[in-house]
């Protein structure tokens, strides 16, 4: 096994903020075309005459694009300028979303979501080294929150705009504008940037070895959990706030965003003091998002106690990545980009499963039973994160 000698990327002496607010652009949109559909499903569904979990799996094909690019990305290209990577990914998250607007059927709007997950993967798995280039000495956590608040921003606004956007004008309107905006964020990339050398994860190989080590299977299997059991019941969130009484088009765009004021906020306090309580946050964020949803699931006609859930739900789940990669940094420490790599492509083969099973269980069970199983696998994500924290396997881990 060979592998390719890291390429140390040179930090500047000062922190590179608009390189830095252009990432953080660019995942704002990303991420605002990844869950658009969530926001617009019902419309979606109507205009292609399909049901609400054939829509569904647009966000399906998009986490199996991402599935497939996370763990190879690095390795078939490994000595592309990731810049020239970055660039590329946001050109092809703009011909998606341009697809999507003039798509006359659910086949060619599934292979251009399949192209946008390809950009999303290449993105998150790229995007550390990018931050890395533009981060002073010592700021490179500064960095990565500036890609952390993009989705939480499009959490808070983009999709909930999207929403309102569907609303006023047309849902293919709504994805014209995230693709035409996101070719311009593209060109910035290039521009802002400065040259990102490749240091790549050179075969699958160390990404299994890398899995292997002591209470990492485990943790990653509750990762995934925690994920899959949170995008059952968020991939189908219209649905189950339309169960409000008499409840209006304008108040679940309301509801939308407030989940997005949370994850702000969430990422804010959590990143603050990670460091500290990350073993208590990896084990009890799951749990509060389980019983989140049980709120939402149980008391429809509580509008007021769904509306604290929704905040309560964005406030641990937008903050999930920093718990989770603060783990990686802990556990393996040698393997950044390998433990980032594994950490991107479970969270995106969660968001596959997520959509493909949600939609059935949607169309043949209804959205109750979808948010049962949702809070039963956030529990039990959370049992084996507590199992992958105990100190035999830490001591384990170097």
């Amino acid at each position: 096994m060979t592998t390719t000698a890291p390429v140390p990327v040179t930090a500047p002496s000062t922190m590179r903020y608009g390189g830095l607010i252009v990432l953080m652009l660019m995942s704002f949109l990303l991420v605002t075309a990844e869950f658009l559909p969530n926001g617009v499903l019902t419309e979606m569904a109507t205009s292609l005459g399909i049901s609400p979990g054939q829509a569904g799996q647009t966000v399906t094909v998009t986490a199996i694009a991402g599935l497939l690019v996370a763990p190879t990305i690095g390795i078939l290209v490994p000595r592309l300028d990731r810049r020239l990577l970055l660039s590329a990914a946001a050109v092809a998250a703009a011909v998606s979303s341009i697809v999507v607007a003039i798509a006359p059927s659910l086949g060619a709007i599934l292979v251009a979501r399949f192209l946008l997950g390809a950009a999303i993967s290449t993105f998150w798995s790229m995007s550390i080294l990018a931050a890395g280039a533009l981060a002073a000495p010592g700021r490179i956590g500064r960095a990565v929150m500036f890609t952390s608040a993009g989705v939480s921003l499009a959490t808070v606004a983009g999709v909930p705009i999207g929403v309102a956007l569907s609303e006023v004008l047309d849902w293919r309107v709504t994805f014209l504008i995230v693709g035409l905006t996101t070719a311009v964020v593209g060109l910035a990339v290039r521009i802002t940037l400065p040259p990102v050398p490749a240091v790549t994860v050179s075969s699958l190989r160390i990404l299994g070895d890398t899995l292997m080590r002591p209470g990492t299977l485990v943790g990653m299997v509750g990762h995934v959990l925690v994920v899959l059991g949170h995008f059952l019941a968020y991939t189908y969130v219209r649905l189950s706030l339309e169960r409000l009484p008499d409840i209006e088009p304008g108040t679940v765009v309301l509801l939308l965003a407030a989940f997005g004021v949370g994850g702000v906020v969430g990422n804010i306090v959590i990143g603050i003091v990670v460091d500290r309580a990350f073993g208590r946050l990896a084990v009890a964020g799951p749990v509060v998002i389980a019983a989140a949803i049980a709120v939402v699931l149980l008391l429809p006609g509580a509008f007021a106690a769904v509306a604290v859930a929704i905040v309560i739900w964005g406030f641990f789940f937008s903050s999930w990545l920093i718990i989770v990669n603060t783990w990686v940094g802990k556990r393996m420490p040698d393997r950044l980009e390998a433990g980032g790599s594994l950490v991107v492509t479970g969270f995106q083969l969660a968001i596959a499963i997520a959509a493909a099973v949600g939609g059935l269980l949607v169309d043949t069970a209804g959205v109750e039973a979808a948010d049962a199983i949702g809070i039963l696998l956030l529990v039990i994500g959370a049992a084996l994160f507590g199992v992958s924290l105990r100190p035999r396997s830490v001591a384990q881990t170097r």
